[in-house]
């Protein structure tokens, strides 16, 4: 579990590139034949919601591809709390540029913010407890490194990257391999064939596959879809593990309406994909003159 530092210039150039080709096609008709060449123009991108800003950098690069010489300037900071009314980004230069990166733009902007918000709506019904928000793989593809920047934003943590940063033993995995033990232990002889030290975590249903977790030296155990009670009594099991303490997560249909009681019970980690996976966007809009 990492914490995502700045966003890397080269992967948000890729994704604004990608969604500009998408729009743009063979060229923005409306704007063409309705806004002469010459006209200038200042706009301002607002906040409409209360949120959390995120995704200023990959905005701002996408005013800079589809038009250079736009001044794009942040009127506040990723991670910044905005109200409605509050201006985000100040703009100014050519109309005919402005309209044709508007929706891209406000694209990122509004999925991104959308993210960190809703991920710090998840923190702050765990105040008070240890226990930590943590996104999943449930991104959308090719956007994973702009979802998984977001959450850190709304101050929620990044569990694995992908399939290659970290073993995660599912159901279908412990079923191919003849149950936790046997996966476990072909997982660590794997890594020591590749030189290769990472975690591994192990997803477990009931009490039962918890000890052969436990018993089999996992890293990481995910309580799946466990009722509360059942939750309470896994942490304590786990608590009294001695020196070979694994990092408890809790996993499966997680709501704002219940990590609070999630978080109680004492595990160290939440994993939420609806962070990523179904996010209202916040709503932001852009009005030039």
């Amino acid at each position: 579990m990492g914490m995502m530092g700045d966003l890397d210039q080269a992967v948000i150039s890729n994704v604004v590139r990608i969604a500009l080709e998408e729009d743009i096609g063979e060229g923005d008709i409306t704007t063409l034949w309705t806004v002469p060449e010459k006209k200038r123009a200042v706009a301002k991108i607002i906040s409409r919601d209360q949120g959390v800003v995120a995704g200023l950098a990959v905005a701002s690069e996408t005013f800079r591809q589809v038009d250079p010489s736009l001044v794009f300037t942040c009127a506040a900071s990723d991670g910044d709390e905005v109200v409605p009314d509050q201006i985000v980004v100040e703009l100014e230069g050519a109309a005919r540029s402005m309209l044709t990166a508007e929706r891209v733009a406000l694209n990122f902007l509004q999925r991104m913010s959308g993210i960190a918000s809703l991920t710090q709506k998840y923190v702050c019904e765990c105040r008070g407890t240890e226990a930590k928000i943590l996104d999943t793989r449930k991104t959308v593809p090719g956007l994973r490194e702009l979802d998984k920047y977001a959450v850190a934003l709304g101050g929620g943590g990044n569990h694995r990257m992908g399939l290659y940063d970290m073993v995660l033993l599912k159901e279908n995995h412990i079923e191919a391999a003849d149950g936790i033990g046997p996966a476990i232990a072909a997982a660590r002889s794997g890594m020591s064939r590749a030189g290769q030290r990472v975690q591994v975590e192990v997803e477990v249903e009931s009490l039962a596959e918890l000890e052969d977790a436990l018993a089999a030296g996992a890293d990481w155990v995910m309580l799946d879809n466990m009722e509360l009670e059942a939750m309470v009594r896994a942490v304590n099991r786990v608590n009294h593990n001695g020196d070979a303490r694994p990092v408890i997560e809790a996993s499966g249909n997680v709501s704002l309406d219940n990590v609070g009681a999630i978080a109680r019970t004492g595990v160290d980690v939440i994993s939420v994909g609806a962070l990523t996976h179904s996010v209202p966007a916040l709503d932001l809009s852009m009005l030039i003159r």
